[in-house]
C-alpha cells in the first residue's frame, strides 16, 4: 500500500494513482488543518538557493528546504477546506532585488569653480555639485536655482591638462570636461583639479571604484577589452564609461556574480541593463566559463531572447551591457487581479517561451533556469512581447547528449536532475510545464504536506477544484505531458506548440497583432495562414490584424546549431529589466 500525503488516501501501489480524479481538493486532515501553513510573503531581499555543482558556489541540494525556507511566513495562516488549494502560494523564491529611485541623489562633490567654455570665452563661477545623476552649476550654495544642469551621461571625457589659458588662476593647468555640444574649461588649484576630476571619474563609472585617488587617475586612462555582441562590429572600444552611463541608484535586480544597474547609452540615449560582475567573487576557471557563455549569448539573435548589447572587461570586473526591458513575468501573474493569469494571456506568453525554446533547442543551447522570474516583458500591457533572460545555468547540449550536473532553481526542476541521471533539453520543457501550472493557478504545484522532493520525483501533483475547475481540460492535458517524469514521454517543443490549447485562433490572433506591432513574423508561419482564413470563414470571426510585407521572413532560418562542448557551464548571472 502506498499513502498519499496530502490527503492521507490508501492506494494499492502508485499505479492506482491513475484512477483517483483529478479535482482531488488535496484537502489534509482536520486535526492538521490548523497547522498548516501557507506564505504570501515576496521577499525580495532575501537570496534564494540557486544550485549549480560546477560553478563551485556552496549550493544545498535539498529541495524542500531550499524552496520552503524562502517561502515560510509564521504570521500567515490560511484555512484548509475544500474549495481552497493547499498548494504553495506563488511567490519570488530568488533573490531579484528592485529600488525605486529618489528624487534627491547623493552628493559626491560639491565647491566653487570658475569655468569657461570653448563657446564662450569668459570665465564663471558657480558652485559647482556632483551627484550620482549629473553634475549641477548653482548660482551660490544655498539656492535651487542652477545655471546649468551637466547630467553624467552627456560627459564624454574629464581630463587635466596644461595649457597656458588662464594660469591667473591655475599656474597653467585646466580641468576640460567634455560633451557632444560644448566643452567646459574648469581653472582652479592643480590639487584641487585633481580632487574633481577623481570625483567626477568615479562617477562615470561609480561600480569600479578603485582603492586609492591615484590609482583611480591612473586606471581610468588605461583602455578597457571589449568584446563586440555582433561579428560585424571589430571595432574596439576605449572605454565603457566613454559609451555609457551606469546609474548606481537605479539596482534592476542581483544575481549570483553580480548587481544589475540601470544605465543609458550615451550618444544614442538608449535606456540599457548593465550586469557588473566581480571577477574576485568566483575563480578563474569559471572567469574563462564565463566569457565562453557570454560568447554562446552572442550567437543568439532572436526576438524572444533578451540582447547581449557588448562586453567590457577590467582587471577586476566585467561589464554586461543588454537591453532593459519593463518587467518579468512573475510580476504579471502576481499583480494580476486573481493573483492567476487567463488562459487566453497565458497562452500567448507560453507560446512564445516555447519559440525561444526552439531557437535555442536547435542551436543545442539548453536554458536549464527556466522560470516566470527569467521571463522578461517588454512592456506593461496584457499582450506584452515575451525575453527569455539569465542563461546563468545554460548548457550546450547535443541532441542525444546528456550532462549530469545540478543545475537550476529548486521549484521548476525536473525528476532527472534531482536523481542525478543524465540530462537534455527535455529539462526545459518540464520548467514549461511548471510555468503554465503557476500562471493558471497562482500557485506551485506541490502541496505543504508533503515532500517537495518525492512530489517531482513521482510527479503525483493535484489539480484542486479552486481553480482548476475554471480552467479547461485541454490545459490540464498540456501541464501533464510536460510534467512527465520519463523524459522520453515529455512534450518536446513541437509537441507542445501543436497541442490544441495553443492552436486556438484567439492565440493565433494575439501573436500576428505582436508580430505587426514588432515588425517581425517570428512567431507564426506563412503555411498556416490558409488553415486560419478558412476555419475564420466557417465561424465568421474577425480577421488577424495584417503583418508587414517586410516581417514576412520567418526568422527561423538564421539558426546555426553550435557544437556542443564540454567546458561550456553557465555562470553567467540574472538581468533584471
Amino acid at each position: 500500500m502506498w499513502k498519499i500525503e496530502d490527503c492521507k488516501l490508501n492506494v494499492h501501489k502508485r499505479k492506482c494513482l491513475e484512477c483517483i480524479p483529478m479535482d482531488c481538493t488535496g484537502e489534509a486532515p482536520k486535526e492538521n488543518s490548523e497547522n498548516s501553513k501557507n506564505t504570501v510573503t515576496d521577499n525580495e531581499n532575501e537570496r534564494g538557493e540557486h544550485i549549480d555543482e560546477e560553478s563551485g558556489e556552496e549550493s544545498d541540494t535539498s529541495i524542500e528546504k531550499s524552496l520552503k525556507s524562502d517561502m515560510q511566513d509564521d504570521e500567515s495562516k490560511i484555512p484548509v477546506h475544500e474549495a481552497s488549494s493547499n498548494n504553495i502560494p506563488l511567490q519570488r523564491i530568488v533573490q531579484s532585488v528592485k529600488h525605486t529611485k529618489g528624487k534627491n541623489y547623493k552628493v559626491l562633490k560639491e565647491g566653487w569653480l570658475v569655468h569657461h567654455t570653448n563657446k564662450e570665452g569668459m570665465g564663471k563661477r558657480h558652485f559647482w555639485r556632483l551627484d550620482t545623476k549629473s553634475v549641477t552649476l548653482f548660482q551660490n550654495d544655498t539656492t535651487s536655482k542652477y545655471y546649468k544642469e551637466i547630467p553624467l551621461s552627456e560627459i564624454l571625457s574629464v581630463e587635466i591638462s596644461k595649457q597656458n589659458i588662464c594660469s591667473e588662476h591655475n599656474q597653467g593647468y585646466y580641468l576640460e570636461l567634455r560633451t557632444a555640444n560644448v566643452d567646459f574649461y574648469i581653472t582652479e588649484e592643480i590639487s584641487n583639479l585633481k580632487a574633481w576630476e577623481t570625483a567626477i571619474r568615479q562617477a562615470l563609472m561609480p561600480v569600479d571604484t578603485p582603492k586609492t585617488a591615484a590609482q583611480t587617475t591612473q586606471a581610468s586612462k588605461e583602455p578597457y577589452s571589449e568584446v563586440p555582441a555582433r561579428k560585424e562590429n571589430s571595432e574596439q572600444s576605449l572605454d565603457i564609461s566613454l559609451q555609457y552611463q551606469i546609474f548606481p541608484d537605479e539596482v534592476l535586480g542581483s544575481g549570483q556574480f553580480g548587481i544589475v544597474y540601470g544605465g543609458v547609452h550615451r550618444t544614442s540615449g538608449r535606456a540599457v541593463a548593465i550586469k557588473v560582475i566581480d571577477k574576485m567573487r568566483f575563480p578563474t576557471k569559471q572567469e574563462a566559463q564565463l566569457k565562453n557563455e557570454v560568447s554562446i549569448l552572442q550567437n543568439i539573435h532572436h526576438p524572444g531572447v533578451v540582447n547581449l548589447e557588448k562586453m567590457f572587461e577590467t582587471n577586476e570586473r566585467i561589464f554586461v551591457v543588454m537591453e532593459k526591458l519593463k518587467g518579468d513575468m512573475l510580476e504579471m501573474i502576481l499583480s494580476s487581479e486573481k493573483g492567476r493569469l487567463s488562459e487566453r494571456i497565458t497562452k500567448f506568453l507560453i507560446y512564445q517561451i516555447l519559440m525561444a525554446l526552439k531557437h535555442l533547442h536547435l542551436k543545442c543551447i539548453v536554458h536549464c533556469d527556466l522560470k516566470p522570474e527569467n521571463v522578461l516583458l517588454s512592456s506593461d500591457s496584457d499582450f506584452p512581447q515575451v525575453k527569455l533572460c539569465d542563461f546563468g545555468f545554460a548548457r550546450i547540449i547535443g541532441e542525444k547528449s546528456f550532462r549530469r550536473s545540478v543545475v537550476g532553481t529548486p521549484a521548476y526542476l525536473a525528476p532527472e536532475v534531482l536523481k542525478n541521471k543524465g540530462y537534455n533539453r527535455s529539462l526545459d520543457m518540464w520548467s514549461v510545464g511548471v510555468i503554465v501550472y503557476v500562471s493558471l493557478s497562482g500557485t506551485f504545484p506541490f502541496n505543504e504536506e508533503e515532500d517537495i522532493n518525492d512530489q517531482i520525483q513521482n510527479a503525483a501533483f493535484m489539480y484542486p477544484p479552486n481553480p482548476w475547475k475554471e480552467i479547461s481540460p485541454e490545459a490540464i492535458d498540456l501541464i501533464s505531458n510536460l510534467l512527465q517524469v520519463k523524459t522520453r514521454k515529455r512534450f518536446t517543443v513541437d509537441k507542445s506548440l501543436s497541442h490544441s490549447w495553443l492552436q486556438d485562433y484567439q492565440t493565433w490572433c494575439d501573436l500576428r497583432r505582436l508580430e505587426s506591432e514588432v515588425g517581425q513574423r517570428y512567431l507564426t508561419h506563412q503555411s498556416d495562414d490558409a488553415r486560419w482564413e478558412a476555419y475564420r470563414k466557417l465561424h465568421n470571426l474577425e480577421p488577424p490584424p495584417p503583418v508587414p510585407q517586410d516581417a514576412e521572413e520567418n526568422l527561423m532560418t538564421f539558426d546555426t546549431p553550435l557544437e556542443p562542448s564540454r567546458n561550456s557551464s553557465g555562470i553567467f548571472g540574472r538581468v533584471r529589466l
